[in-house]
């Protein structure tokens, strides 16, 4: 098994650094990754300077080919796809994400939308994250991923489709087990704060916190509240196909 590592946190980060142990373990592993945080940014890509990938060599093993780009999560994937990597790979696993990606965060996650590109791109993706704690260990969600990516390979997953797995920041004897769920929902409520730089100039810095909703018994948000490992097959169709009969119906003007 060829597996492709990348995440949103940065090449160095405790995260990506503990999948790439796991997944060493039964898979040749190759990691692009950003070369510092690009949390949040989406399914951006770099269009309008150039992209860099320089080699770097991991302190645990400097034999492991890795590369760290300039760019977003999603360039990783496309650059590591089309123009670095010696052979495609046979999965894409981007993480492991310090903090949840629940719900409608997906939309924003750089974590995610890296998967989303391994979708694109015709490769079995998943997304791991981890909710964060004080003194989060990283272990446990590395595992899981690496057992879960040699069962996506077995069994295989439709067309289009990744797996967007949330794993509780709890000690693993806590965990309750893996749930399959739905996207639920969350929202924020988002504040900016007005602040003067030190020339005078007004900016603006946004904060926040989770707005609490109430969210159906079979969604991630849900699992994570009950300390279990959430697993959503989610995809990249946005089409709302209930409403594409009725609205053929309208008549349209021109």
């Amino acid at each position: 098994m060829r597996v492709l590592l990348t995440n949103d946190d940065g090449i160095f980060a405790d995260g990506i650094q503990e999948l790439i142990k796991a997944m060493q373990k039964i898979a040749a592993v190759y990691i692009v990754a950003p070369d510092r945080e690009r949390s949040a940014v989406g399914h951006a890509i770099t269009m309008h300077h150039p992209l860099r990938a320089e080699r770097v060599k991991l302190f645990h093993n400097p034999s492991l080919p890795a590369w760290a780009v300039n760019g977003t999560p999603s360039d990783c994937v496309k650059l590591a796809v089309e123009a670095i990597l010696p052979e495609r790979p046979d999965i894409v696993i981007s993480g492991v994400n310090r903090g949840a990606n629940l719900g409608t965060d997906v939309l924003y996650s750089g974590t995610v939308s890296a998967a989303i590109e391994g979708v694109i791109a015709g490769i079995p993706s998943i997304a791991v994250s981890l909710t964060v704690v004080e003194n989060t260990d990283f272990s446990v969600a590395a595992g899981f991923a690496a057992k879960l990516s040699e069962k996506v390979l077995k069994k295989g997953l439709p067309q289009g489709t990744l797996l967007n797995v949330n794993v509780p920041g709890v000690p693993e004897n806590e965990i309750n087990g893996v749930a399959v769920t739905r996207l639920g929902m969350t929202r924020y409520n988002n504040e900016f704060e007005q602040r003067v730089d030190p020339r005078g100039r007004s900016y603006y810095w946004m904060v926040g916190e989770v707005v609490e909703i109430t969210n159906c018994n079979d969604s991630d948000v849900s699992a994570i509240r009950c300390n279990k490992i959430s697993v959503s097959p989610i995809h990249f169709d946005f089409t709302n196909y209930e409403v594409l009969d009725s609205l053929r119906k309208w008549d349209f003007d021109m």
